[in-house]
């Protein structure tokens, strides 16, 4: 019935047009708050990045292990990067108070230095003259 009505009638029906303003209106107004609310946001990426620092396997380095891994990282050294910025008295003194004394840092963050830069074969070629992290 409605359907006939409509097609009755002569000319535009304009009974509804304030409702189509009324929602036209919304909808631009939400589209202005939500460019407003995204201006200077970080991309989520950058975000995500920023919060969560890249883990590296530090047991790959001769000389870590397991233990020893999870005091470099307890101490916020997680990445080969972050060891081979480290001093060795700073890893040494990690390594005392974790009672682990008798371990030395000193071929570990020339390993790290390696592995930062990705030099996997300077690194296994390296590693090939050590013993236990050491120099032999």
């Amino acid at each position: 019935m409605l359907f006939m009505k409509l097609l009755s009638e002569e000319g535009p029906n304009t009974e509804l047009a304030f409702l189509l303003w009324w929602v036209l209106g919304f909808f631009f107004l939400m589209v202005v708050i939500g460019w407003l609310a995204s201006r200077g946001q970080k991309p989520v990426e950058a975000v995500v990045h920023a919060k969560h620092k890249h883990d590296d396997n530090l047991e790959i380095i001769e000389g870590i292990g397991p233990k020893v891994a999870t005091v470099l990282k307890a101490a916020g050294i997680l990445s080969f990067d972050d060891l081979a910025h480290a001093s060795p008295d700073k890893v040494n003194d990690l390594l005392k108070s974790a009672k682990l004394g008798m371990m030395d840092s000193a071929g570990w963050i020339e390993q790290a230095k390696l592995a930062a830069k990705g030099d996997v074969d300077g690194l296994k070629k390296m590693q090939d003259e050590m013993k236990g992290g050491r120099r032999a």
